[in-house]
């Protein structure tokens, strides 16, 4: 009877171990499931990045509005001008809010995405991997444009604010003003440019993304991957 009960034990023992060993190897994931993990949780991060976008739009349409209100007053409207131009410096202050913002987003995003590189290494299918490395480089890049659109951005505001100041100078002369239109202006063609790279670089990352999940078998809802 003792025997016979040990054999019992041993033998459930046995099934129970199988049965661990084989639920462990269910519940493992492979480096391109932690791949898609790690890329998801990017995307969260970026949320406060879009959130930015609105809002700075809005705000720099408003500046836009009160700067041809003020070149279209004469000095005698001095009092105005000088309304106005507080107003516009206001609004350049909320932009400086919003782009900082967006620039915190963009820096974590970039330390969580720093795990990619080590994931990448333990995928063991040759294509997909090279396929990775890609992606990995397209969004190293995209990170490199923003600091570029973040650097003329902030430069272009602060050439803003310098102007509106300057606008509210009795004695400004008309060389003084041109001169500072011109550097705003030929700032704010570099943040175009800028704008117009970094979309085109997120555009870039998100099929390579999408492409790389369809290879290596993950389904997704590709509505989600804005």
């Amino acid at each position: 009877m003792i025997l016979s009960v040990f054999k019992k034990i041993s033998l459930l023992s046995i099934m129970l171990a199988g049965v661990l060993s084989l639920a462990g190897c269910l519940g493992k994931q492979s480096p391109e499931e932690k791949m898609f993990e790690e890329l998801e949780k990017v995307v969260s991060i970026e949320k406060d990045f879009e959130e930015q976008q609105e809002p700075l739009v809005k705000l720099e349409k408003e500046e836009k509005k009160i700067y041809e209100q003020i070149i279209s007053l004469g000095m005698k409207e001095y009092d105005q001008i000088v309304k106005l131009s507080d107003e516009a410096l206001a609004i350049a202050d909320k932009r400086s809010g919003h782009i900082e913002k967006e620039k915190e987003s963009i820096g974590d995003s970039a330390k969580e995405f720093e795990n990619v590189p080590g994931l990448i290494e333990d995928i063991e299918d040759q294509a997909l991997k090279k396929q990775a490395k890609e992606l990995q480089k397209t969004m190293e890049e995209r990170y490199e444009i923003h600091d570029g659109l973040y650097e003329n951005y902030k430069k272009g505001i602060q050439y803003d604010k310098e102007l509106y100041e300057m606008l509210k100078d009795k004695e400004l002369s008309f060389e003084k003003l041109e001169e500072q239109i011109n550097k705003v202006n030929a700032v704010y063609e570099v943040v175009l440019e800028k704008n117009k790279e970094f979309n085109n670089k997120t555009d870039q990352y998100n099929k390579q993304k999408m492409a790389f999940y369809k290879e290596a078998g993950i389904e997704v809802k590709e509505e989600k991957q804005k």
